[in-house]
């Protein structure tokens, strides 16, 4: 527990900064508390981005997204701060986050939130999920 509440997204150097490529992460495992209800929500977070100068190092972003489960955060909420928090630390050229919300009270939802830099041309995949459930 201390090593998630202590925990800092930590950036990488990119080894391939000259080159656009696609960086897929899926975290099958995204917990958090409904702000209404104190009930837990349950969802796949899928990150694509093009890196530019730096990439994220993966062990501080499982204890970045670990520090989720015990908040009380709205699926839009979590999703863009997800996002703004990845943005202001890598600068990527490109980035989106997804929200995979498991059902709940019969709905579905599914939260999008895109980042590009200016004048960003190059790959923008279209969401997609390769892993179809939780392997830990």
């Amino acid at each position: 527990m201390d090593e998630i509440a202590t925990n800092r997204l930590e950036a990488w150097p990119n080894p391939n900064p000259e080159r656009d490529y696609v960086v897929h992460l899926e975290i099958p495992e995204f917990t958090c508390l409904c702000p209404r209800s104190g009930f837990p929500d349950f969802a796949t977070i899928v990150i694509d981005y093009v890196p530019d100068r730096s990439v994220v190092e993966l062990k501080s972003l499982k204890l970045y997204i670990n520090g989720y489960r015990d908040r009380q955060i709205s699926h839009e909420a979590a999703t863009n701060t997800i996002l703004n928090d990845l943005v202001t630390l890598l600068e990527p050229r490109w980035m989106r986050v997804a929200g995979d919300f498991n059902v709940r009270g019969n709905i579905k939802t599914i939260i999008f939130a895109e980042y590009a830099a200016p004048n960003y041309s190059g790959p923008r995949p279209e969401y997609r999920r390769h892993m179809t459930g939780s392997s830990l």
